[in-house]
């Protein structure tokens, strides 16, 4: 099957920009509804583009859908910080307008990017995600959640800094936790292959890049053997979180704007103890081999490329460091 027509929110966003590509390159009819003033972006050619807010009810219905008709609702949409009430509003709130709107269009497929780690939700923007996941189960709509483990920008904070000759930085003795990472491109390939394969859909789908699991301290040691670099690692006490979350949580008690950096310190003590793997319930651990692998990109290839300068660091909101 080729040809569908796709409703893209999101599209604007690194993921979102390599999904729509990859839906043009298939020769779907692909529909990108964007923040306005955002739709000259030219990684959207060969899209059409409407302008609005995925906020407003009003404006999916009367500036993004209209009176069309689509095969399929593809959300590469999210909150850009994760605050708390950032994530309610992005991740789910606005989801549900989303998914009411498609609902009356009759579109019969919503595919949708989550998060591997909702499976451990300790944070409000994973409750936030969980909420909507369950509320599209529920719908009577033909779903794919599609929940990637870590992404490149995420662990490439520290390419300029190995460069420059300086230790990598770790948590811990850096084998806390461990990844199978996942480009844009390849993680768009996957997005778009839920649209055409039935096997994907009513599914919860975790998926990884290619390759073995890692821990940060075999990304740094690849990272410095790429950078010409004999490897040096740093510790960062993970302890060091627990200050920094009592502090400013005791501070937000009074100062409101603190509450919002208690929770991106929550959120970096998660990351820094946690596997972006599936997660075995029964067994109370992450597995590598239950997590699926997909795609050709490696975050050396990635690394080598930032460090030749072929391409530019757009972590935007995916820093770790």
């Amino acid at each position: 099957m080729s040809g569908l027509r796709v409703f893209l929110v999101g599209a604007t966003g690194t993921i979102g920009r390599a999904t729509a590509r990859a839906l043009v390159r298939h020769g779907h009819d692909v529909t990108c509804f964007v923040r306005r003033g955002r739709g000259a972006h030219p990684a959207l050619a060969g899209t059409t583009v409407r302008e609005g807010d995925v906020t407003d009810p009003v404006s999916i219905v009367r500036d993004g859908i209209r009176v069309d008709r689509f095969d399929a609702v593809l959300s590469c949409l999210a909150s850009r910080t994760g605050a708390p009430r950032d994530a309610w509003a992005i991740d789910h709130q606005a989801h549900l307008h989303l998914l009411a709107a498609a609902k009356a269009a009759v579109v019969p497929h919503f595919v949708l990017l989550s998060a591997i780690c909702v499976q451990k939700p300790k944070l409000e923007f994973q409750r936030a995600k969980l909420a909507f996941e369950a509320a599209l189960i529920a719908s009577g709509l033909a779903y794919s959640i599609v929940r990637p483990t870590a992404y490149f920008k995420s662990l490439s904070g520290q390419v300029a800094r190995v460069k420059a000759g300086k230790p990598f930085l770790v948590f811990g003795d850096g084998t806390l936790t461990a990844c199978k990472p996942i480009s844009d491109d390849d993680l768009a390939e996957y997005l778009v292959g839920c649209l055409t394969d039935p096997a994907r859909r009513n599914r919860v789908l975790p998926i990884g890049g290619p390759g073995p699991a890692a821990t940060p301290r075999e990304q740094g040691a690849e990272l410095c053997r790429l950078a010409g670099r004999e490897p040096r690692f740093r510790s960062v006490p993970v302890a060091l979180f627990d200050v920094i979350i009592a502090a400013l949580a005791t501070l937000g008690t009074v100062i409101p704007p603190l509450r919002d950096k208690a929770e991106f310190a929550r959120t970096g003590r998660y990351y820094a103890t946690e596997s972006m793997l599936v997660w075995d319930e029964a067994h109370q651990r992450y597995d590598a081999d239950a997590t699926p692998s997909f795609g050709h990109d490696t975050l050396a290839d990635h690394h080598a490329k930032l460090l030749r300068g072929e391409i530019a660091d757009d972590r935007g909101e995916h820093a770790v460091f």
